[in-house]
């Protein structure tokens, strides 16, 4: 036979003589064991076999106060009932007792057995002659007194013929009398096997205990130590039953003490058990129910325990029969439940080892309290412990079958999902070799079973992979880090997040693959600060440039690019085609600065360009250059092409400057560069006029824009006359001012642009409202020729909701004097959202006030829409009226003006009127009121309350003969129309 054959041949007999031997050690070893243990059990004689006890009749009295004398009490014992077994009813005083101690046959020395456990002291005497035969007590005895088992013994002697005893004995608890006749090596034989009883429960509940313990400690479960701590309670409560409770582990404990020791035991037990029974069952008892049964229980155990300390024994064993028989009831109710509804082995075994430790102690109860007994023997009480701590056992082992079993199948789970898990799972052991690695990350690394202790953790990452590693899992399990993968050949670079521990002398941790994800934050970086259109940079992305560059004491400039008429290509051509130029203009801008500066599209054709460290003069030619580039060739988009013009506003900039000034000021120049033909470029160098004038207009902003009325605001008033009756009526205009903190008057155009940028007109409006009319209401008395006063309401406030609310609350508390007011509403304004400008229209008409619309004219005008705008009055824009008598078109504009409100009817209003022919030119035409120098400047309010009409105010002297010829003409007028001869001729 060839050496392979034979080496295969004995390592297959070595491996069957081990399997043989394996299973006659598990199987064949512990069969036999039980089996011959059973056998002598059944048939083999007790190793402690006695002929037994003889029970004695004995008459037994009460000698309460403690007084009688021998001789006295053997004469009342003879009129006392006999019986084999006296209850002391848990009298603690003396008791007396008699009986015949028999002679043995054949004739051997006797020896009669007091068993009480509860017997304290003892005295016998021979009846007849009253000789003494000893005494005894817990701590010593005397004569022929010999403490047994529980209680105690005296021996007679070899009788011939019957003898009678007297006896004198005081016990405590619920103790009963008995005597019982031995010979004396039945006595003996009878000793052996109480003592060999006691060891042998002490013993076995000893280790058990101890073994749970050990257990509990090891498994960190603190339900095995209440556990264990209820197998000692048991323990003692078996010794208390049996009567050798009053030695621990070989040592005899003083009698003094027994009596507190035995209560504090009783209530603790009662305690260890009702907690151990909440513990081992919580899960069950959610479905059993009756947890406030249970908790009363508890209850009443803190307070069985508080009587242990507080009561006698005499007092204190009532109270433990009652509440002991209540919480035994309770609990063997809930395991029958338990029994019934969760019917798990170990549950099974747990319930039968309870079952039968709380039968055995309610048997005792019944003993004791009753004289019922339901268990007999003195070995019964050593069964029952035996039998409920193996009971027990087999529960734990049971449980601990069961956790095996559990964490076996969670390591099955745990390696299935370690294998199925999309993340890569991996162990590395010190050196940065794999040890273990799932599917999942030997696919994400090309990494193959056979490479484990060939390849490293630094072949397949960017280079300081291992020390990043090591770093990461020094730190916990709650530490991440994203590194770059190697690029594997013809592959593209991939990126991980990685997780790791230190476990075990090993590195665990897991790794994903998030290429896709990273590639997804940084697009979005990327377009949280550029233009997804044309990729520059988008407002967050200006301005964050903006806001690095003026940290830099490099000199800079800030240029702002409009496109001009761009609107023009999408609206005529679409927005794919703008989208197109946008593009190209982008392109164009970057290829010329190369990018040296970041450049950034901040509106629709809006671009601006961050000229870092360059010099405004070197910025203008760079701006001219790019205005060529923009402007000289034409922009294709598919078959068409655009010719687009572009404007910049140039901005010298410098250190510190503030993000939001710098565009307002780049933008303004730009606005400015567009309005004015031909410019282009319009810069703002630092400490020009210009620059200086829009640092005061954003100052004046920001005093604005604190939402509330600013400090130096007043009002004055401009007459309007009227052409018909000049000297009969005293109408005008509201206006805002503002006072300088240097004393100077701020105009009206810029306090509103101002505070319309600052968001704060609401309030402004909301303040002239109340000045006037408080004002108004103050002195309408004075103001018997006034017909209507008219204030500007910006196009923000009549938008805001809540303006208009606090207005129509305001008018409904001066609704005597709203019929003054005229609001001025600008014609842009009233369209933009035509249903709610006439329901504030209607509104206002409601309350008495009139409506006029401001600038008419100036915008986009639309008559369709005015026929739905009930207006009481037009109001000509100035810029016709001051160049009417220049320009005859400006003039034929005005008389259709006027002639579209008189046929709508309403009243024309005609400003900027400031020279007498303009004056006579609108009252040709038909204009009925007229505002304006030519009449009057604003006045401050006491100057209005002096005049008596509009006309009061006229200084010029052509104008003055021009506003009497009107007078003359009204009262001729009027004498006419009242069939008067006039006294002067009609003017036309």
């Amino acid at each position: 036979m060839e050496p392979a054959a034979l080496f295969s041949r004995s390592r297959y007999m070595r491996a069957g003589i081990d399997r043989l031997l394996y299973a006659f050690s598990v199987y064949v070893v512990p069969v036999l064991i039980a089996a011959a243990s059973v056998l002598i059990l059944l048939w083999s004689p007790h190793r402690f076999e006695s002929s037994g006890a003889m029970p004695l009749t004995l008459r037994a009295i009460h000698d309460n106060r403690a007084t009688l004398i021998p001789a006295a009490a053997m004469k009342l014992l003879q009129q006392a009932s006999g019986t084999r077994r006296y209850s002391t009813q848990l009298a603690e005083s003396p008791i007396w007792f008699t009986f015949d101690a028999p002679a043995m046959q054949p004739a051997r020395p006797l020896l009669i057995e007091f068993p009480s456990r509860h017997a304290q002291t003892l005295a016998c005497w021979v009846a007849s002659t009253m000789t003494p035969l000893g005494t005894a007590s817990r701590r010593s005895t005397s004569g022929q007194m010999r403490p047994v088992k529980a209680g105690f013994s005296v021996e007679l002697g070899t009788l011939t013929s019957a003898e009678s005893i007297l006896c004198r004995g005081t016990f405590s608890g619920p103790a009963y009398i008995n005597v019982f006749a031995w010979d004396r090596s039945g006595l003996a034989v009878s000793a052996l096997d109480f003592e060999e009883s006691s060891a042998l429960i002490a013993g076995g509940l000893l280790t058990l205990a101890v073994f749970v313990f050990v257990t509990a400690l090891i498994n960190r479960e603190l339900t095995y130590v209440i556990f264990a701590a209820w197998l000692v309670g048991n323990l003692r409560l078996c010794a208390n039953a049996m009567g050798w409770d009053t030695e621990w582990l070989g040592h005899t404990i003083a009698p003094e003490a027994m009596q507190p020791l035995r209560q504090i035991t009783f209530a603790v037990y009662y305690l260890l058990t009702v907690a151990l029974f909440g513990q081992l069952f919580r899960r069950e008892l959610k479905r059993v129910g009756y947890r406030r049964v249970l908790r009363v229980v508890q209850y009443n155990g803190l307070v069985l325990f508080v009587a242990s300390l507080t009561l006698s024994y005499a007092h204190f064993i009532p109270v433990l029969w009652v509440l002991g028989s209540f919480c035994m009831a309770v609990l063997i109710f809930l395991l029958g439940r338990l029994v019934w509804l969760a019917r798990s082995r170990t549950v099974m075994w747990y319930v039968a080892s309870m079952a039968v430790v709380l039968f055995s102690t309610f048997s005792e109860v019944l003993s004791a309290a009753f004289g019922i007994k339901l268990l007999f023997g003195g070995v019964n009480p050593v069964v029952a412990a035996l039998s409920s701590s193996m009971m027990a056992a087999f529960a734990i082992a049971e449980q601990v079958r069961a956790e095996r079993e559990r964490r076996r199948q969670m390591q099955i789970e745990l390696r299935n999902a370690y294998e199925v898990t999309p993340i890569g799972l991996f162990t590395l052991d010190g050196n940065g070799n794999f040890v273990r690695a799932n599917p999942a990350l030997r696919t994400m690394l090309d990494l193959r079973r056979a490479d484990y202790r060939v390849r490293r953790w630094n072949d397949y990452f960017e280079p300081g992979a291992w020390d990043a590693l090591q770093t990461l899992a020094a730190k916990g399990s709650d530490g991440e880090l994203e590194l770059d993968g190697v690029a594997s050949k013809g592959g593209r670079q991939r990126r991980f997040l990685l997780k790791a521990t230190h476990s075990n002398g090993w590195i665990e941790g897991s790794l994903q693959d998030v290429t896709e994800r990273a590639k997804a934050i940084e697009q979005l970086h990327f377009l949280a600060e550029h233009d997804p259109l044309t990729g520059s940079l988008n407002r967050r992305g200006v301005e964050k440039a903006i806001a690095v560059q003026a940290t830099d004491p490099q000199p800079w400039a800030l240029a702002y690019i409009d496109l001009d008429r761009f609107k023009l290509i999408n609206d005529l051509f679409g927005h794919r085609a703008g989208d197109e130029v946008l593009k190209q203009v982008a392109v164009r801008t970057r290829t010329l600065f190369e990018e040296r500066y970041p450049v950034g599209r901040i509106g629709g054709d809006e671009f601006v360009c961050v000229m870092s460290n360059t010099q405004i003069d070197d910025a203008i030619e760079q701006c001219h250059e790019l205005i060529t580039v923009l402007s000289a060739a034409p922009y294709r988009v598919g078959r068409r092409s655009f010719q687009v013009k572009a404007s910049i506003g140039l901005v010298e900039c410098s250190t510190g400057a503030r993000v939001q000034d710098t565009l307002s000021n780049a933008d303004r120049a730009c606005r400015e560069a567009k309005r004015v033909a031909h410019a282009r470029l319009v810069t703002y160098r630092k400490g020009s006029a210009a620059f200086e004038e829009r640092a005061k207009e954003r100052m004046l902003v920001e005093s604005l824009g604190q939402n509330r009325v600013p400090a130096g605001l007043f009002v004055v008033m401009q007459p309007i006359m009227s052409l018909s009756a000049p000297t009969a009526s005293l109408n005008f205009e509201v206006l805002l001012r503002m006072r300088a903190q240097d004393g100077s008057t701020l105009p009206a155009g810029k306090v509103v642009v101002a505070a319309e940028e600052s968001g704060n007109i609401a309030a402004i409006d909301r303040w002239v409202l109340t000045t006037v009319l408080e004002w108004v209401d103050a002195n309408r008395a004075a103001l018997p020729n006034t017909r209507f006063i008219c204030v500007n309401l910006s196009g923000g406030s009549l938008n805001d909701e809540q303006f208009v609310n606090d207005i129509f609350a305001l008018f409904s508390r001066y609704r005597s004097v709203v019929h003054y007011l005229c609001f001025e509403i600008t014609e842009s304004v009233a369209l933009h959202d035509l249903e709610n400008t006439q329901r504030f229209i209607a509104r206002v008409h409601e309350m008495g006030g009139k409506i006029a619309l401001d600038d008419f004219g100036a915008g986009y005008t639309s008559f369709r829409y005015l026929k739905d705008l009930s207006a009481d009055a037009l109001k000509i824009d100035g810029e016709f009226i001051r160049t009417m008598c220049a320009h005859p078109a400006d003039t034929a504009i005005v008389e259709a003006i006027v002639a579209l409100a008189r046929n709508l009817g309403m009243r024309s209003i005609a400003e900027w009127v400031e020279d007498v022919d303009t004056l006579r030119a609108l009252k040709e035409i038909g204009v009925d009121y007229v505002q304006g120098f030519a009449i009057a400047k604003p006045q401050e309010s006491a100057a209005i309350l002096a005049a008596s009409s509009a006309a009061s105010f006229v200084t010029d002297a052509e104008v003055s003969r021009f506003v009497e010829s009107l007078t003359t003409s009204e009262e001729a007028l009027q004498a006419w129309k009242m069939g008067q001869k006039p006294s002067v001729p009609l003017v036309r």
